[in-house]
C-alpha cells in the first residue's frame, strides 16, 4: 500500500515513515504545501496524511484542491490544532479522518486500516482477491489454499496494484508511478524485472490467474480458469 506523508516537521515525518515502513507501507514524503498537492494530485496513493499547518499552500488548501480535482484518496489530516472548529473545517472540506497531535503511532496504523477498509471495494477483511489466489497488503504473502510467498515489497505494491485494476491494461509509465513514486528514476525494464518475478511466483501456486504483456499498451492481470 502506498502512502503519502505532507509534514513540515522533517524529523516527525522521517520517523513516522519509518515505522511505517516496517509495517510494509510503502511511503513518499513532501515537506511543504506545494510538492504534497503536486505528488497528490497524481492519484498514485492508498492514503494521505497531511498535516494543516505547512509551509506556502496549508493543508486545508491542499485538501479542498484535491477533492476538486476529482482525487478521491482517503485523508487523514494530522495536526498540533484541537479546537472543534478546525475538526469540522478539515472535515467538511473532504477529510476522512483527523489526528491530533502528538499521536501514537498503533492509532495512526489503526486510522489508516479504518480508512482503506471504508474506501476499498475490492480489500476485504484487508485481503486483496483475484481468481483462486489471495494477496494480503499488510504482511505481503501471496497465496492459493495453502501454498504461500511471501513478497518484496516491490512486488507487493505491483501485485496490489494489479488486482485493484484488474483486467485494465496498465501502462510501464503508470505502474512506475504507482509502485516507485512520481519522481522516480525507474524505468520499463525495471517494471519487466519485477513483473517476471511475479509471474514466477503465480506459475509456482499453479493458478490460473496471469499477468498478460498488452502489445504496446502494458500489462494486465486476468483471471483465465
Amino acid at each position: 500500500m502506498k502512502v503519502l506523508m505532507v509534514e513540515d516537521e522533517k524529523w516527525l515525518a522521517e520517523a513516522e515513515a519509518r515505522i511505517l515502513k516496517k509495517n510494509n507501507y510503502d511511503v513518499d514524503l513532501s515537506f511543504n504545501g506545494e510538492d504534497g498537492l503536486d505528488n497528490a494530485l497524481t492519484g498514485i496513493y492508498d492514503v494521505i496524511l497531511l498535516d494543516i499547518m505547512l509551509p506556502g499552500i496549508d493543508g486545508i488548501e491542499v485538501l479542498k484542491e484535491l477533492r476538486k480535482a476529482e482525487i478521491t484518496t482517503p485523508v487523514i489530516l494530522l495536526t498540533a490544532k484541537s479546537d472543534i472548529e478546525d475538526r469540522i473545517l478539515g472535515l467538511d472540506s473532504g477529510a476522512d479522518d483527523y489526528l491530533p497531535k502528538p499521536f501514537k503511532s498503533e492509532e495512526l496504523l489503526a486510522r489508516m486500516r479504518a480508512v482503506t477498509r471504508r474506501r476499498g471495494e475490492l480489500l476485504q477483511e484487508g485481503i486483496l482477491r483475484i481468481g483462486d489466489i489471495e494477496y494480503n497488503p499488510h504482511t505481503l504473502v501471496l497465496s492459493r489454499g495453502k501454498k504461500k510467498y511471501n513478497l518484496t515489497n516491490k512486488e507487493g505494491s505491483m501485485l496490489e496494484y494489479f488486482i485493484q485494476n484488474k483486467g485494465l491494461s496498465l501502462s510501464s509509465d503508470t505502474i512506475i508511478e504507482k509502485v516507485w513514486g512520481y519522481d522516480s528514476e525507474a524505468e520499463d525494464n525495471h517494471v519487466q524485472v519485477y513483473v517476471s518475478f511475479l509471474r514466477k511466483k503465480l506459475n509456482a501456486l499453479g493458478t490460473e490467474v496471469r499477468i498478460k504483456t498488452i502489445r504496446g499498451v502494458g500489462y494486465a492481470i486476468v483471471d483465465e480458469s
